[in-house]
């Protein structure tokens, strides 16, 4: 048997004595994960850490009461106490009418396609492969003399988990990821000490980038930072990097959903048909994406997986609502949360086409801090970047803010590049913002 078929099983055996034991619902998940992780240090091995977890996560509906339990003793004497008191313990809360599970229509439609999210060759990497590459890490990381230290990271996680309610879903998945990363401190005069990083995530290993490149690229990020001082304050145009745009569009639509919604806590409401953004700006949720890594075949509701478009040319198309949240608000359930969010790419022209197009601005690498208000979209973000002149990336300029709304940040979108990241969940191309307001000297 294998381990999807146990997890599978697991899942089955909990929600059949959990209604055995008087639930009138439970829903069952149960996940495992393998993950290791290699870290050294200026060429020495700083760390190995090895680590393997099982867990079983149960949601009951017993009475009109709603509770969630996890355990990691599986064992069959303490599972079955496990499931008969945390059916009893339900019995005690207050009842919540709108607590009910999934209605089973929404299990429908799930995808057969091979979303390729399991790679053997990363699960089966050794130690001395891991090791040796903590050595290219670290020897393309230290070609500058100004290199004070480096750091290489090299990780990876194998994951399977399967679900079944008492309404009938059942369904199990399998994936892995594969980390690797550099971080370079270098030196800047006597005193300063700037530090860059580039870390890259993929779920295969022939998607994994040129090793030499990543720490390159750490590296090139930490030189870029020396001579960095304050910038002045100004309102000019912002040009995003592809591996900043993911955070700023999480604080977009990180209250894009019905909890918050129904919670009055987010400036989505009532927003769904409305136009409130640039014609140019498309964002997609992608979860049937191949070997992406949000990519999923149902959500951890059993909601069958597909693509929606949350924002369509500017419109508000799709909100994030769950069946808790969605009864409660009155809205149409799609999906509890995010997968592969995809900026759509714009212009066909990168990052430095689009510094040239513009002029002058402040060119931004990394965010620092901040806050965002989900209620009014009001924010304040700390940034490293570069500031933009006659068209071309220049000095680098930090200990600055930028501060406004995030809906009219974003309604003042005027370029989207053709560029995105393709290292993450969240991948965005180089975005251009005009009239943005910076503090700093």
């Amino acid at each position: 048997m294998d381990d999807d078929d146990m997890m599978l099983q697991l899942a089955r055996a909990a929600v059949a004595k959990a209604t055995d034991a008087g639930a009138q619902g439970a829903w069952a998940s149960a996940n495992g994960s393998r993950e290791v992780e290699f870290t050294g240090r200026d060429g020495e091995l700083e760390k190995v850490q090895e680590s393997t977890s099982r867990k079983l996560n149960l949601s009951l509906y017993v009475d009109g009461r709603y509770s969630t339990h996890s355990t990691t003793s599986l064992r069959e004497d303490r599972f079955d106490s496990f499931i008969s008191e945390a059916v009893a313990l339900t019995r005690a809360l207050e009842p919540d009418e709108n607590r009910e599970l999934p209605d089973p229509a929404l299990f429908d439609g799930r995808s057969e396609d091979d979303l390729e999210l399991t790679d053997a060759k990363v699960d089966s990497l050794s130690k001395n492969e891991r090791r040796t590459w903590l050595d290219v890490l670290d020897e393309a990381a230290r070609t500058d003399a100004r290199v004070i230290s480096a750091t290489g990271y090299v990780g990876g996680t194998m994951s399977e988990g399967a679900s079944a309610s008492s309404n009938g879903f059942s369904g199990s998945w399998n994936g892995t990821q594969l980390w690797v990363g550099a971080e370079v401190t270098v030196a800047d005069g006597e005193d300063k000490k700037p530090e860059g990083g580039y870390w890259v995530g993929v779920r295969h290993l022939d998607d994994l980038p040129d090793l030499e490149g990543v720490s390159r690229e750490a590296l090139r990020r930490a030189t870029s930072r020396i001579g960095s001082a304050k910038g002045p304050s100004q309102k000019t145009a912002m040009i995003v990097d592809p591996t900043a745009g993911g955070r700023l569009l999480g604080r977009l639509l990180g209250a894009a959903n019905a909890r918050s919604i129904y919670q009055g806590r987010s400036f989505w409401k009532d927003t769904l048909g409305q136009k409130l953004l640039p014609e140019l700006l498309t964002i997609t949720d992608e979860p049937l994406q191949k070997r992406g890594l949000g990519s999923r075949y149902y959500d951890g509701e059993g909601i069958a997986a597909k693509k929606r478009t949350i924002i369509n040319a500017g419109v508000v198309e799709t909100l994030f609502v769950d069946t808790y949240y969605g009864r409660k608000a009155g809205m149409e359930v799609t999906t509890g949360g995010r997968s592969n969010l995809i900026v759509q790419p714009g212009v066909d022209k990168g990052l430095e086409e689009l510094c040239a197009e513009v002029g002058e601005g402040v060119y931004v690498t990394s965010w620092l801090g901040g806050n965002a208000d989900g209620t009014t979209g009001d924010f304040s973000f700390g940034l490293r970047g570069h500031e933009v002149k006659g068209g071309v990336i220049g000095a680098p300029i930090g200990e600055m803010n930028v501060t406004g709304n995030l809906l009219e940040l974003f309604a003042s979108l005027v370029m989207v590049g053709n560029d995105p990241w393709p290292y993450r969940s969240t991948q965005v191309p180089t975005l251009v913002f005009e009239g943005v307001d910076f503090s700093g000297a």
